[in-house]
């Protein structure tokens, strides 16, 4: 699928929609700042994989500080059978450049 834009997913957050948003930081960094996602760091993303068993064909946003770690976690879901998974663009360095100006 394709990958999300900040100003996207902003949007839709704006309006209200139910979305499953994944954050695969780490601990320390979703306490630092999050914008609401249920946090599953890419580590423990293996294991964490069966409490997502009913969104395998949902749409899911992954994100993390840049895009890279949920890249990887992007990759790795697909390859387990999940369907619609779409990267932020850019992570919480463009959420914050672009949203919290």
């Amino acid at each position: 699928m394709i990958d999300i834009t900040v100003q996207e997913l902003k949007e839709r957050l704006d309006k209200g929609e139910k979305l499953n948003l994944i954050d695969v930081r780490e601990h320390h960094e979703y306490e630092e700042y999050n914008i609401g996602a249920t946090l599953i760091p890419l580590g423990d993303l293996p294991s964490g994989l069966s409490e997502l068993g009913h969104l395998k064909n949902e749409e899911i946003v992954v994100h993390c500080r840049s895009g890279a770690r949920s890249g990887n976690a992007k990759m790795y879901m697909e390859s387990e059978g999940f369907t619609k998974v779409r990267n932020l663009i850019g992570g919480m360095l463009a959420w914050k450049a672009e949203i919290e100006l």
